[in-house]
């Protein structure tokens, strides 16, 4: 009777060892399924404004191309590459000694032409006073001509000199006026070669920053052959390429944003110039962008412009509801009681919400903000 209690304890103990086993695997049973509270927000739909964007390349608002006007060898030049030039300063100097000689023959046919006159204002004169001298003596013959004094052959004699002293006398005032005109014709000649000799000194039309440099010393320089470039101190543009679809959306004043890319900087801009004509090969039409002044700007960099372009719809989430791991993003959303990764793709975001171009839908629930150890796979519970 004594062995019964105690095959009882045994039993007892083996049962309460049971009990106690089944509860711990309820409790950790339990303790796997609880759902973690978490909020959510959705994916909603928005309108925003539309952009066209182009692209395009930073260039002067006016740039010189400098080329000699006469041929010549080079002699000096006074520039390098990226120098700052100003206006009137001597960049080149080409072989003047043909230009020289031009210059000594026209000064030598002046001089010539100058030497004249004298000769003739002395022939001037000495013609005047023969014309005195026939106009006194008809005067004085005349008078004997009436009183039958001479004859009439003597008359006629007196009168034929008047007349050859008349012609000479003009015809010295002709050939002054002739000489007059050489000289002129002498002066202007030497102006002209004068000129040509200046050409042979090239300066700086404006002032600048010489971009392109195409001349050295004993180089041929010839008429329309560049030798620099100087870019105008004074502003810059970006020129960009539009679709020949929106000739009607963009004018000369519309409001335009631009980012450069080599500053990161987003600038507020105006369309200055819309060049009416379209390329056949590209089927855009230029656009011509007003830049502000900053600093390090320079020609040929490479720039957007982003053009207003109506509304369109969005989509749109918190941009901290985004787990970005390099190039990928994803967010978590609530499927069934689980929370599930959906890799997304982003677009442009403003005001601390992103637009997502795809990998969501209008509605869906994505947690936010994300809870420390939720992740693809963990039972949530939504709670306001």
């Amino acid at each position: 009777m004594k062995a019964l209690p105690a095959a009882v304890a045994v039993v007892a103990l083996t049962l309460a060892g049971c009990g106690s086993h089944d509860a711990q695997k309820k409790t950790a049973k339990g303790a796997e399924a609880a759902p973690v509270a978490v909020r959510t927000v959705k994916a909603a739909s928005i309108e925003r404004p539309a952009v066209y964007e182009a692209t395009g390349t930073v260039r002067a608002r006016s740039a010189a191309q400098i080329s000699a006007k006469v041929m010549g060898y080079v002699r000096e030049v006074h520039f390098a590459l990226g120098d700052r030039v100003r206006q009137g300063q001597l960049l080149v100097v080409l072989d003047d000694r043909d230009l020289d000689a031009a210059v000594r023959q026209a000064e030598a046919g002046l001089n010539e032409a100058r030497n004249a006159m004298a000769e003739v204002d002395n022939a001037i004169a000495s013609a005047k006073a023969q014309l005195e001298l026939s106009e006194v003596t008809h005067g004085r013959m005349k008078d004997l001509y009436e009183k039958k004094s001479i004859s009439t052959q003597e008359w006629d004699e007196v009168q034929m000199k008047l007349k050859v002293a008349k012609a000479g006398h003009e015809m010295a005032l002709s050939k002054r006026s002739q000489l007059q005109a050489r000289i002129r014709q002498a002066e202007e000649a030497l102006a002209a070669a004068n000129i040509m000799k200046s050409y042979a000194r090239i300066t700086a039309p404006s002032a600048g920053l010489v971009t392109e440099k195409h001349v050295e010393p004993g180089n041929l320089a010839a008429p329309g052959q560049p030798l620099l470039t100087i870019e105008q101190a004074g502003g810059y543009r970006l020129e960009v390429a539009v679709e020949e679809s929106r000739s009607g959306a963009v004018r000369a004043g519309s409001p335009v944003e631009v980012e450069l890319e080599a500053s990161g900087r987003m600038l507020k801009a105006r369309v200055n110039e819309v060049v009416p004509a379209v390329d056949p090969g590209s089927r855009a039409f230029l656009v011509k962008i007003d830049l502000p002044a900053m600093q390090n700007l320079k020609s040929g960099m490479f720039g957007r412009a982003r053009f207003a372009a109506g509304a369109r719809p969005a989509l749109t989430i918190p941009a901290d509801a985004v787990e970005s791991r390099g190039q990928v993003n994803s967010v978590l959303v609530v499927r069934d009681g689980f929370a599930r990764g959906r890799l997304v793709t982003l677009g442009a975001g403003a005001g601390g919400e992103v637009e997502v171009l795809s990998g969501l839908s209008e509605g869906e629930e994505i947690i936010y903000p994300r809870p420390a150890g939720v992740s693809d796979g963990t039972r949530v519970e939504v709670r306001p």
